[in-house]
């Protein structure tokens, strides 16, 4: 037996459409608060933390030998090296806003951008 969309799965299909374009476009373009530094951590704990604002060149080192190669510039961060195979942490982009990641799983690194106010506090409720 043989099913087809009806009128009222089309109109169903249209506002799910929208409703999803919407919560994308609020989360892109209206959201993003810049940040001002950058958390990296190795294995699980805290490698360092990175002012945007300075443009270096940061060699993350595990086992006495360099595995990734970090680079700050312009207030972007971005993976300019790595040794993993598969090289997607570098394919990841440049990063400046709040809350963005850079994930290398080989390697186990991950860089969170974060904005000045990281005390943790999300809301409160009176």
């Amino acid at each position: 037996m043989r099913q087809h969309f009806g009128k009222r799965d089309w109109i169903l299909l249209g506002v799910l459409a929208i409703i999803a374009i919407a919560i994308w476009g609020y989360t892109s373009f209206w959201q993003k608060e810049s940040a001002e530094k950058a958390i990296v951590t190795l294995d699980g704990e805290t490698y360092g933390t990175y002012d945007l604002k300075k443009d270096q060149t940061i060699e993350i080192k595990k086992d006495d030998s360099v595995c990734n190669v970090l680079c700050i510039q312009d207030g972007e961060i971005f993976m300019q090296d790595a040794t993993c195979p598969d090289k997607l942490c570098e394919k990841q982009g440049k990063k400046s806003h709040d809350k963005e990641t850079i994930v290398c799983l080989p390697n186990k690194v991950v860089v969170t951008v974060v904005s000045a106010d990281t005390s943790g506090i999300d809301s409160v409720a009176n």
